[in-house]
Formats: structure tokens, C-alpha cells, sequence
């Protein structure tokens, strides 16, 4: 989601009786867990393949978690299974609050969650990377995988969301990937299961491919994703497979090595037909794309672009579809996935980093922030409680200046073979996770995800 600078803060998470939650919530449901197997992910032995929405109800203004509150999932949920989608992203969740039950629900109608784990307090500043980089930034992040690593239907976690999005703010990739790296490293620690991890990028034409590879490049598989996603707003109808940007995205993913989808997807000008969806699940993807989120599910303005988009508008507990639900549920009704695995590739190499220039601004010459030496305890005892909507905030925490090292997986040791130091510049705030600024898709305006496929008629 774009476009904002910060978000409202607090969140009332007000939690039903037992005796008021619908039947379907009650059950002792669980979906097979996702993994990575080459370049795709599966899940109960077949090919999983995303299709979804990007959900976060109250949008830039206002954002609250809606899985915190059964009242809200329950509502949406409804209209979910109409749509017959598979996956939500969150951009947004409180890690101090409960979510047992929305979790549940979400899993009894065979949706999983492809959560964001920072909020816009707690997050790496694309402008001023060093000091938000923090032992208090990572127990935030760390207290959000505690809290959604026991549901076999969290899909995957994000690492950040459009934190690169000009030449300027090249210089957070390091900061980012190693974010990726503790979050992995943490996840082993703790022994849990390999939930996988990985960036949403925006999708800059003179950045995008640098920014694909600098995450998939580097002998160390714990700072490398799991894989990658980015939000595209190339295909405004009308278009199509070589009239936008995708032909070209796909030629050069061919031999990509980890899963790719689309986090958002879904530009509007004037009106969406969602064509698209038939060539993001069809053969000339597949290969290399598992699916995608289209942007969004609520409509959340009432001046351009916001008032374009939305597959719903919610007034309260009543909810109104839209023209665009109807499309969209069309075209996912139109568009089976593909029979058998859809052409992946079981294996390939990683990346190769992409060297310096004047449109990549990375100097560190495949070095990574040195992992925070107080946040080593967490990986022993875990995280704690996290800090939830209402905490203080971590982006001014750290030092200015921050030691870089290469090595295999430094964020387990905190130490490597050769260190460097980097020292931020200027103290520009900017709350990167959630909704960050990228004039190419502010260009497109806010998009909808949305997906349908509901449950194991996916698997």
C-alpha cells in the first residue's frame, strides 16, 4: 500500500466470547504448510499458487489489524469465500494482541496470510537506514514471527515493503537484507518451521532487476530470500502481455532461482477488467510466477487515486461490493491454475550482485550490517512480548554509524572475517514498511489485491 508518510496508531482490539464466534471458527482447522521447492512453492505435495488480496481495512489514515478483531474477520471472511481466494496480505498486525481466532477462521475457509512484520514505527527508514537498524527494531520484528510462526497457515513474511524506491534509497538494500538474514537466522534458532521470508519491491523500471538480484545474490543462503515479490502497475487496461511491462519481466526471471509473484497487481485508469489474471496463471508465467495479490480489498478514499480502487467499500459492519468484485471474482472463476507443477524449475543457482553505478547505490561490496549485539538474547529466549501499535518506536535507537561484515551468516555470530564501517547521513524520517513512497506507482495510484481459489480446490 503507498502513499504514507504514518499511520494511526492506536488499535482497541476488542475480543468476542467464545459463545458469540460463528461454527466455522470453532473448528480445529489447519492448512498444509507452504514451502520452497526451486523456484515455486508447494504445499500437501502440489504446486501452491497465490491468489489474493491485499487487506488492510482503514487504509493509510486510519489502519488498524483486522485480525485482531473477530468482528472484522468474520465480516470479511464472508465476502472472501465469494471471491474464492487462497491468500490476504497484511501490511500492518499488532504483535502485543491475540489472533487464535481470526487465524483460525481464516484457515477453516482455506485462506493463508502473507504477513508485512513491520509497522510504521518499527521499521527501517529508507532515508536513514543506520540508526533504525536496532536491537529494538528486531524484538519488535522477531515478537511478530512469535506470534504467527504456530499457524500452518502463515504463508510467508516480509521483510519490507518498497524500501527501495529511487536511487537515493539504494543504499537501504543492505539494511533490508540483513533484516532477511535475522529473521531467517532467528526462525532457525527458535526451531521453528522454515516459514519462508523474502521483500516486496517496487516496481521502479531502473531498479527493479538490481533489486531482484541483490536479494538472490551472495554465498550466504540465510541472507539470501527466500523469495521475491513486487508490486506491479504496468498492465492498465487496456493492455496486455507485451503492451505492459510483463513480457519483459518474464524473460528476464526465466532462470530465476527462488518463487516470484506479485504483491500488488491491478492499475486502473478509468475501469479494470482484470484481463491479466489469465496470463498471470497461464503458461507464459508459471514457468517463473506463483500467482499474486491484487490491490485492494477495500476502498479507503474519495479522491483520486484512492477512489479508484477497492473491491468492497465498508461502512461500519456492512459491506458493499463493488463493481470491481465482480470482475475480478469473474476472471479468477474463468482461470483454473494450471495442471501439474506449471513448468518450475526444482533447482538453479543464485544471482549475481549487482556491482556498483550510478543508478545502485551500494558500496559494501557484498557486506551486511553486523547483527545488533543486544538482540543476541533473542535468539536464545526469544523475543518477549512485542510492542504492539502503541510503543515508542525503534527508528532513532541505534547508532549512526553501523559495522558491516561478510561472512556466513553474521547474524548468528555477530562476527566475520573483515568488517567496514558505515555512517548514515541525514535524520530524515520516513516510516518505510506499510505504505512507502514510489512516484512510478503513485504514477499508476493505490492497487487492489485480490484472489480467488478458495481453500485445497488451489492445492
Amino acid at each position: 500500500m503507498k502513499g504514507i508518510k504514518a499511520i494511526a496508531l492506536a488499535l482497541t482490539a476488542t475480543t468476542a466470547s467464545a459463545s458469540l464466534i460463528p461454527h466455522y471458527f470453532k473448528r480445529a482447522s489447519s492448512l498444509p504448510a507452504v514451502s520452497v521447492q526451486g523456484n515455486a512453492f508447494f504445499a500437501g505435495g502440489n504446486r501452491f499458487y497465490i491468489r489474493g488480496v491485499d487487506y488492510q481495512p482503514g487504509g493509510s489514515s486510519g489502519a488498524v489489524d483486522p485480525i485482531a478483531d473477530q468482528s472484522t474477520c468474520t465480516r470479511d471472511i464472508t465476502e472472501f469465500q465469494k471471491l474464492k481466494i487462497n491468500t490476504v496480505r497484511i501490511y500492518t498486525v499488532d504483535n502485543s494482541q491475540n489472533h487464535d481466532a481470526c487465524m483460525a477462521a481464516l484457515a477453516a475457509a482455506g485462506i493463508y496470510l502473507a504477513l508485512d512484520v513491520n509497522t510504521p514505527k518499527y521499521s527501517i527508514n529508507q532515508d536513514d537506514p543506520a540508526p533504525s537498524y536496532n536491537a529494538e527494531y528486531l524484538q519488535s520484528i522477531f515478537a511478530t514471527i512469535d506470534a504467527f510462526q504456530t499457524y500452518t497457515n502463515t504463508l510467508l513474511f516480509f521483510s519490507g515493503n518498497e524500501d527501495i524506491n529511487s536511487v537515493a534509497t539504494t543504499s537501504a538494500a543492505p539494511y533490508v537484507k540483513a533484516v532477511t538474514r535475522d529473521m531467517k537466522n532467528y526462525i532457525n534458532s527458535r526451531k521453528y518451521r522454515a516459514i519462508p521470508v523474502g521483500y516486496s519491491a517496487a516496481d521502479v523500471d531502473t531498479l527493479i532487476y538490481q533489486t531482484a538480484d541483490f536479494m538472490n545474490c551472495g554465498d550466504d543462503a540465510m541472507a539470501r530470500s527466500d523469495f521475491f515479490a513486487y508490486n506491479d502497475y504496468s498492465w492498465c487496461d487496456p493492455s496486455s502481455f507485451s503492451g505492459s511491462t510483463w513480457q519483459a519481466k518474464a524473460n528476464y526471471f526465466a532462470n530465476f532461482s527462488i518463487p516470484l509473484f506479485l504483491s500488488e497487481y491491478g492499475c486502473v485508469k478509468t475501469t479494470r477488467s482484470f484481463e491479466e489474471v489469465a496470463t498471470l496463471y497461464g503458461s507464459q508465467m508459471t514457468p517463473s510466477y506463483s500467482g499474486g495479490l491484487v490491490y485492494e480489498y477495500s476502498k479507503e478514499g474519495t479522491a483520486a487515486p484512492a477512489d479508484l480502487y477497492g473491491l468492497v467499500e465498508i461502512n461500519g459492519n456492512d459491506v458493499t461490493e463493488l463493481t470491481d468484485f465482480g470482475t475480478l471474482a469473474t476472471a479468477f472463476s474463468n482461470t483454473p491454475n494450471p495442471t501439474g507443477t506449471g513448468d518450475y524449475r526444482p533447482s538453479g543457482s543464485p544471482a549475481i550482485c549487482p556491482g556498483e553505478s550510478s543508478g545502485w547505490n551500494v558500496t559494501t561490496n557484498g557486506e551486511l550490517p553486523v547483527f545488533p549485539s543486544g538482540a543476541a538474547t533473542y535468539l536464545k529466549n526469544g523475543a518477549g512480548t512485542g510492542p504492539g501499535l502503541s510503543g515508542s518506536g525503534s527508528q532513532n535507537s541505534g547508532s549512526t554509524s553501523v559495522a558491516f561484515a561478510s561472512g556466513s551468516s553474521v547474524a548468528a555470530t555477530a562476527t566475520s572475517t573483515s568488517t567496514s564501517t558505515s555512517t548514515s547521513g541525514s535524520k530524515k524520517s520516513a516510516a518505510d514498511g506499510r505504505m512507502s513512497d514510489s512516484a512510478p506507482v503513485m504514477a499508476c495510484g493505490l492497487v487492489v489485491a485480490l484472489s480467488t481459489l478458495l481453500g485445497m480446490a488451489l492445492l
